[in-house]
């Protein structure tokens, strides 16, 4: 169950950094954020988001680390999370800037995919 809680852990802690780190940009397009907004301003709501992101991620990582008797060593961590982060980014541009997915999108996944198989594949 570890492994279920860590990934579910680590797919919401990527939602809330998504938002951090791009929907201020979303913001600005909607007419809520303009350009004449002080850069602080974004940068401390970006900040009250990721606050949320760190209560998600800090658990996952210890749930899911081997050396606290979690399922994955650090390396798998860090591969989890960078292809959940891609997979987040990737469905909230789409979404919320109607970015069209491309061929290099699709190759680009296929290259975390084997990513993934290479950082549990081999011990």
């Amino acid at each position: 169950m570890n492994a279920v809680y860590t990934i579910l852990l680590l797919l919401a802690s990527n939602v809330f950094m998504t938002l951090a780190w791009y929907g201020h940009l979303k913001l600005q397009n909607m007419g809520i954020v303009s350009n004449a907004t002080p850069l602080i301003v974004v940068i401390l709501l970006s900040w009250g988001i990721a606050f949320f992101e760190y209560c998600l991620q800090v658990p996952a990582n210890r749930i899911g680390f081997d050396g606290n008797g979690g399922p994955f060593t650090l390396m798998q961590l860090k591969v989890i999370q960078e292809v959940i982060t891609l997979v987040v980014f990737v469905i909230f541009s789409a979404i919320a800037f109607g970015m069209p997915l491309r061929w290099n999108h699709f190759v680009a996944c296929l290259l975390l995919i084997a990513a993934v198989y290479f950082v549990f594949g081999f011990k």
